[in-house]
């Protein structure tokens, strides 16, 4: 078969990748795919849940309320609030 890819060939083509890379980079790169493909599933699955229910309950909530503030962020807004008085 023309074109096609046999165990000779893949084996050579690993090699060539080996001695450019190195054993720990091609290892970080398995990685990276690896991850890349969970993050995407996962992703799959969360956009299948929203388009049954549009919204989990849980992001409805956290749209509802408005963002607590820390304490010295109200502290700062409360004395910009008696300067401009």
């Amino acid at each position: 078969m023309l074109g096609g890819l046999g165990a000779p060939e893949l084996i050579v083509i690993a090699l060539i990748a080996l001695l450019l890379f190195g054993a720990g980079r091609i290892a970080d790169i398995g990685k990276g795919l690896g991850q890349g493909i969970k993050n995407f599933k996962q992703g799959l699955k969360e956009a299948e849940g929203e388009s049954e229910d549009d919204e989990p309950p849980a992001k409805a909530a956290k749209k509802a309320a408005p963002p607590a503030k820390k304490e010295g962020a109200k502290k700062k807004e409360e004395a910009e609030a008696t300067e401009e008085a």
